[in-house]
């Protein structure tokens, strides 16, 4: 089941940025078809994407020669460990996993991305292979561009290099911080911190996601899930009926997270 982005009314997660995505004709495979509609919806598509929409005009310009408007779906892996990384995803409304394979079967999430950054940026840090499982955990519209495109734009742009470095920075302190909290905070708390980065990425208060897929993202029992999702439910953070979760409370949540959810809030405002 797709964690997609629920239409409806505005909610306080919601910013100043964002705008519907109003369904485009001419779509083949997920791209738009026609250079000059391509370049039209890669600016639209591009303004969503906080790391795309803060390089300077001449240095996206010249990204958007490359940039090719993509649907990418819920389930779809854009990346195995050990795959070479032969595209690059600036994520617009979409959300991917980053996840640590386990004894060659199980998988853990150790990271997130959305409109904040880029998927495939150890590419910056001189890498050309996963070492994660890149897998899309909400359907939505991103911006694909081919590795060889980007590194070059990358080694021309100073504000690219800077940008990507601080994303690379931003995301390791994020896997850094996840691998403390799967060992030490309980399931309820890391259940309320999941939630609220998830709904900041996906700019909305309503998923729908089942127990089992999150048990994954977490890497605990279904059983547990079901237990902390009750329990989050009791107090009014969330609604829950059949695989729909909505944030009714953002405030509350926040307060029933664990540490680490504060402590990814702080570095990032710090940084900038």
């Amino acid at each position: 089941m797709a964690a997609t982005s629920a239409p409806g009314p505005m909610n306080v997660l919601l910013t100043r940025e964002w705008r519907s995505d109003d369904k485009q004709p001419g779509k083949i495979n997920g791209a738009i078809s026609g250079k000059p509609r391509r370049i039209a919806t890669a600016v639209d598509a591009g303004a969503t994407n906080h790391l795309l929409a803060a390089l300077p005009p001449k240095d996206l310009a010249r990204l958007q020669r490359d940039l090719e408007p993509v649907t990418i779906k819920y389930g779809e892996v854009l990346y195995e460990p050990g795959d070479h990384m032969r595209n690059v995803y600036f994520p617009g409304n979409c959300l991917v996993s980053l996840m640590t394979l386990v004894e060659g079967h199980r998988a853990l999430e150790v990271g997130l991305v959305g409109r904040e950054g880029m998927v495939g940026a150890r590419l910056a840090l001189g890498a050309i292979k996963s070492t994660v499982r890149a897998l899309v955990q909400g359907t939505g519209t991103a911006l694909r561009m081919n590795a060889e495109c980007f590194l070059r734009e990358f080694r021309r742009s100073q504000t690219l290099q800077r940008l990507l470095l601080q994303f690379n920075d931003r995301l390791m302190d994020q896997i850094s911080q996840s691998a403390v909290c799967n060992r030490f905070h309980v399931v309820e708390a890391r259940l309320a911190r999941w939630l609220l980065m998830t709904a900041e990425r996906m700019r909305s208060a309503a998923f729908h996601l089942t127990h089992a897929f999150i048990a994954d993202m977490l890497g605990v029992r279904r059983e547990g899930v079901t237990v902390a999702a009750i329990a989050l439910q009791r107090r009014g953070f969330i609604q829950y009926r059949r695989g729909n979760i909505t944030i009714v409370d953002y405030q509350g949540l926040e307060a029933a997270s664990c540490s680490c959810y504060q402590h990814l809030h702080l570095m990032d405002t710090e940084r900038r």
